[in-house]
């Protein structure tokens, strides 16, 4: 029985949903407020992701006897940010709610493939890019000691990058709060042990909103979360098959998704930090370290109130530098596979500059015309190739 309960197991699971809450937490609730999501709301939507990863991951786990770990869709948060501005909660409600089932009709159809066909990687891509272009140089626009403090957060993250990669945000992140604390300090009075539960709100079915925000939203929780945490299992060695995990997360938030869960989807930076070495020598064990995670996922959902609380009593300035360090990566790798086909380049450009640009257009955010601008000029270049040829 000893086997089942290593002190490394434990390590590694506490330490991949650390990184996942420290790195993303504030940008979920960026996402609720966004929404008008009240602060019981906004406990709501933490409590929901909490339990529902924690539950999909222990399931999934088990199920199928690899590290299977469930995450929230960062990227989808940050562009719910702004996809969401001027909608209501239950228009988002609706919206999570329509992502979801996508999910799950691409999971169980498969058709992971016909998406990807007409809507390739590269766009997708920089439709992302795009979106996450503010929030990371937000950073560097905050006055006085908050620029110095994010770019010394930067400058650690750059350090810890090449040296510690699955903590390099982590290291981040406790530099810019040990900072905080040394300079205008943390008032955590107002922080202390608490259990939370949901609060379910009932839909609205916004035609923009779900086309604004719906539908990118599970564009990007496939192309940049689902695709890259298989590929994660893909490299470890791990042939757990796509669709029943993508229909299962779908599932989740379908039935979760009126109370905050908007995007459930395969880990891929947190849960390499369970499938290394360190973690658990062999391979076919390493579920072990996931199930442990589960259970700290259960643990930080039940108590959501607790993280609110705690995440509010940060500084705005500090705040926003995590928020920017949090997604350089993620910007970074889109930013690649954005321009990494000469064929698809300028597709991705248009893509890129107008979903950066935040124009909106008959109620419609720029995410979505960003996609159908790239699509478009992708079907003229590839009509122009053939007739020339």
């Amino acid at each position: 029985m000893l086997e089942h309960f290593r002190l490394s197991h434990v390590v590694a699971g506490f330490v991949s949903v650390l990184v996942g809450y420290a790195s993303s937490a504030v940008i979920v609730l960026q996402a609720a407020a966004a929404a008008g999501a009240t602060e019981a709301q906004q406990v709501s939507f933490l409590w929901v992701l909490g339990v529902g990863m924690g539950v999909a991951t222990i399931a999934l786990s088990l199920r199928y006897r690899a590290p299977v770990l469930a995450a929230w869709s960062t990227s989808g948060a940050a562009l719910l940010v702004t996809g969401l501005a001027g909608a209501t909660l239950g228009e988002a409600v609706g919206a999570f709610l329509f992502s979801s089932a996508l999910l799950v009709l691409v999971g169980l159809l498969g058709w992971t493939d016909v998406i990807l066909r007409y809507v390739p990687r590269s766009v997708a891509a920089a439709m992302l890019a795009g979106v996450l272009l503010r929030f990371c140089t937000g950073m560097f626009a905050l006055p006085g000691a908050g620029l110095l403090l994010a770019l010394a957060m930067v400058a650690v993250y750059l350090l810890a990058k090449h040296r510690m990669p699955n903590y390099a945000v982590l290291a981040s992140v406790g530099v810019g709060v040990v900072g905080t604390m040394a300079t205008t300090g943390l008032d955590l009075s107002g922080v202390g042990l608490g259990l939370a539960g949901p609060v379910f709100t009932a839909p609205e079915f916004s035609p923009a909103v779900l086309v604004g925000a719906g539908l990118p939203l599970f564009l990007v929780t496939m192309s940049s979360q689902n695709l890259t945490g298989m590929a994660t299992l893909r490299a470890h060695g791990y042939n757990t098959p796509a669709s029943p995990l993508i229909a299962t997360l779908g599932a989740t938030g379908l039935v979760l998704g009126a109370a905050g869960g908007f995007a459930y989807s395969v880990a891929a930076i947190s849960a390499a930090v369970c499938m290394t070495d360190d973690a658990e020598p062999r391979a076919e064990r390493r579920y072990l370290v996931t199930l442990w995670a589960g259970g700290f996922y259960l643990l930080a959902g039940l108590f959501a109130a607790t993280v609110v609380a705690l995440l509010a009593a940060l500084p705005q300035s500090l705040v926003m530098a995590i928020t920017g360090v949090a997604l350089l990566a993620t910007l970074s790798n889109s930013l690649t596979v954005a321009v990494s086909q000469d064929a698809e380049r300028d597709a991705a450009i248009v893509t890129f500059l107008c979903t950066a640009s935040g124009m909106s257009l008959f109620g419609v955010g720029s995410a979505f015309w960003g996609l159908v601008l790239g699509v478009a000029v992708l079907q003229w270049r590839r009509r122009d190739g053939l007739r020339a040829g």
